[in-house]
């Protein structure tokens, strides 16, 4: 039983704060300020504890007001207005895979009319608009508290209305149609913003009633609560005594990362100068969300990114770069890299030396004003999600086109000179740079080796571990990918990584030993479970979870805390279908069997689509002895996506758990033809054709999968049936097959002699 944490994912960055009267007027007030004053109030507006409202900021911080005024942070959310979207509602025509939509104004309304959550036409009120450019997405009201993200945004370049999917829609009501969980404000998008926002979701009832200080992002998004400092700033109280403290607290890169960053929220109410992995816990560099040299693949934003970086590690912040209100670059072009990339090293940096000539042609090697020239071009390059917005890498590497054809990256050469290949780059290169740039060490070898699931990838991610050089969110990345490679073979590997100063290598040994035998957990990681970092605690006991009870001794009281931690963490995510199926998974391993069947069943009533909920509450009734239960839940999930192999061949043995073998080989049947490529679904359908008799048939079809295939487990199931028929000829071709694929086992040496002796005696 499995299932994935979705992230929850951005938001943006910087601000100020304020104080003071309300009535005082200012000709630079916010975008959002000016859209309060006149229009008709948000009614989810609510000025939480220690909060105050976000004009008060603007009366005394008239400058700071006026910057941020013209970021996309002041233009992240807002009520739907004439003067706030941008989309084209004019009675305009949109059709994507047969799904017509319309988008129309009606009494000062903005309106779209398009495919609903049963399916048939509805006519639903756009509520808010959601981002600026170079995309705006459109917020509907569905009921009970929900509001939706259109999957159709509007293209503020091309002026134009464009489907945010991939291949074929969603269907209705499901998890990823916009009416399902993931397109949800108030579960996906809510976080990010909007200032303060609190998803105040309703369990009984499924629904929420949703609040937040400002609309969209504001002033005390990044400073904290703004009361205390109102109060420090009154006249009574602005004795110079009093002056060093302000009333808040300091803001660091902290404060951009919570939203910046592909992370999971483990507790509400992160605030400025709360320790980040105190409240989210951050992906790791897994293969499904980075390149194997850290580049940007999946939308991960930038913390991944940054922390890997040589200049993250050498004491450079977001704000080095960025101005913090207005958020944009400090400077233009390769100016913003040469404020420290000079040819004297800044005094700044002590352990890194960042001294050089870069801008010039004879470290760019491109015609001057060319986009060849521009640092950025080649070491932040560009990668487009949501269709239509190019976003920065982070990490800043060097680009390496002769490891791309072998690990599958990117690299700026190749991008840029779009009819080139990869050999031609790095012949220019040579040229160039001589050849040492080939031998400049990287980590992509490590992690290429090990999406490969290749052994010998586990020296080199070991190697990775032990380099103190590396960035910390690449050690723990290393270590947790060991562990899904070798398993308990690096136990102790997972130990010394606990013990490590950095708390992401900590976090990686957390994770990593979900993947070793339980009764070796605890002495790997139980040193975690009082960590000081919620996020590895959360980690740490989660995996722990099927840990035997009476392994524990006198680390239970300690485990027993970690679990208030992964509760909270649970409670904050109450909304979320995959949380709570996690968390059902891991109250079964602790033995609590009614306590993990709701949690199954909960995370069902939250989004009745989510296949892992079924399979997990399906395996379940597996584990415990309730075959027909189990039966009855693949055959539900079936019943909503007939087209996972996963679940026909669930099903399937289900059904042979319940001596129900002929109606389990269609299943089997299916699961094959869903996923021809997959020789475990092949063998599991010849073996039960086997049993039910059919031994012909299931050769036949193993004579076809063996042709197409040098697969072991095939080609070995098709001797054993030759043999069982006594068709010796077939018997010893396909014994000459596996001696080729087992060069190495005696076994098959011994069977291949006798069967060319017994055939040649015939």
């Amino acid at each position: 039983m499995a299932g994935s944490v979705r992230s929850e994912a951005e938001k943006g960055v910087v601000l100020l704060l304020s104080l003071l009267f309300l009535s005082l007027a200012f000709s630079g007030r916010s975008l959002a300020t000016e859209q309060t004053a006149t229009s008709a109030p948000d009614p989810r507006l609510s000025i939480h504890e220690g909060f105050v409202d976000e004009r008060t900021c603007a009366s005394c911080h008239g400058d700071e007001a006026a910057a941020f005024a013209k970021s996309h942070h002041a233009k992240a959310m807002a009520l739907a207005t004439d003067s706030t979207v941008r989309g084209d509602f004019n009675n305009a025509r949109f059709e994507s895979d047969g799904i017509v939509t319309t988008f129309s104004r009606r009494e000062g309304r903005f309106l779209v009319k398009t495919e609903g959550p049963d399916g048939n036409e509805g006519e639903f009120e756009v509520k808010y608009t959601f981002a600026y450019e170079p995309l705006q997405q459109y917020l509907a009201d569905i009921g009970g508290g929900r509001l939706q993200a259109l999957d159709i945004a509007w293209d503020t370049a091309k002026r134009q209305w464009f489907w945010l999917g991939n291949e074929t829609p969603a269907q209705p009501g499901s998890t990823y149609h916009w009416t399902g969980p993931f397109y949800r404000w108030n579960r996906t998008c809510i976080d990010c913003h909007s200032t303060d926002p609190q998803a105040n979701f309703q369990p009984p009832t499924n629904e929420y009633n949703s609040t937040y200080v400002a609309t969209s992002i504001g002033c005390q998004s990044c400073h904290g609560p703004g009361a205390k400092h109102v109060a420090w700033a009154q006249p009574s109280n602005a004795s110079s005594a009093r002056k060093p403290d302000l009333g808040l607290p300091k803001v660091d890169a902290n404060v951009c990362f919570a939203c910046h960053a592909r992370r999971t929220r483990l507790l509400s109410g992160y605030e400025a100068g709360k320790p980040f992995l105190d409240y989210f816990s951050p992906a790791l560099l897994r293969e499904d969300l980075y390149f194997p040299d850290g580049q940007i693949l999946d939308e991960v934003f930038e913390y991944g990114s940054f922390l890997q970086s040589k200049m993250a590690r050498a004491g450079v912040t977001c704000l080095d770069c960025h101005r913090p209100h207005d958020a944009g670059l400090k400077a233009a072009g390769n100016a913003l890299c040469t404020q420290c990339h000079t040819e004297t090293g800044p005094e700044r940096f002590v352990k890194q030396d960042p001294s050089g000539l870069f801008d010039d042609p004879s470290h760019t090697h491109h015609p001057v004003g060319s986009a060849g020239t521009r640092c950025a071009n080649c070491h932040m390059p560009e990668r487009t999600y949501m269709k239509v917005d190019p976003r920065r890498d982070h990490s800043f590497v060097i680009p390496r086109p002769d490891l791309s054809a072998t690990s599958g990256m990117p690299n700026a050469c190749t991008t840029c000179h779009a009819r080139k290949d990869n050999a031609w780059a790095a012949e220019t290169m040579d040229n160039w740079y001589g050849t040492d740039w080939r031998k400049r060490p990287t980590i992509a070898h490590a992690f290429t080796d090990a999406a490969n699931g290749d052994q010998t990838a586990v020296e080199a991610l070991r190697r990775l571990v032990n380099d103190r050089d590396q960035a910390g969110i690449v050690r723990g990345s290393a270590v947790a990918r060991m562990s899904r490679i070798a398993g308990g073979d690096v136990a102790a590997d997972i130990r010394a990584a606990s013990a490590d100063a950095d708390p992401l290598v900590r976090l990686g040994a957390a994770e990593a030993a979900a993947n070793i035998p339980p009764e070796r957990r605890l002495e790997a990681i139980g040193d975690l479970l009082n960590d000081d970092t919620r996020a590895v605690r959360v980690a740490a006991a989660t995996s722990l979870g099927s840990t035997p009870s009476d392994l524990f001794g006198n680390q239970r009281e300690r485990f027993e805390t970690a679990l208030e931690d992964l509760r909270a963490y649970v409670d904050t995510n109450a909304d979320v279908a995959e949380t709570q199926s996690n968390y059902g998974f891991f109250l079964f391993g602790q033995q609590r069997i009614p306590e993990a069947e709701a949690a199954f069943r909960r995370s069902i009533s939250l989004d009745p689509t989510l296949d892992g909920s079924r399979v997990n509450l399906a395996e379940f009734y597996r584990a415990t002895g309730q075959n027909d239960k189990s039966e009855q839940t693949y055959a539900e999930a079936i019943s909503i996506s007939p087209e996972r192999a996963d679940l026909r061949y669930g099903h399937a043995l289900s059904l042979v758990r319940k001596k129900a073998l002929t109606d389990a080989i269609p299943e089997l049947e299916e699961a094959v033809r869903l996923d021809a490529g997959s020789p475990h679904y092949k063998t599991t359908l010849a073996v039960a054709l086997d049993s039910a008799g059919r031994t012909t048939e299931a050769l036949d079809k193993l004579h076809t999968w063996a042709a197409a295939s040098a697969d072991t487990d095939i080609t070995g199931l098709a001797l054993q049936y030759s043999l069982k028929l006594q068709r010796l000829p077939e018997a010893l071709k396909f014994a000459e097959r596996m001696a080729q694929l087992r060069p190495q086992d005696q076994q098959i040496s011994d069977l291949l002699r006798q069967l060319r002796q017994a055939v040649n005696q015939k």
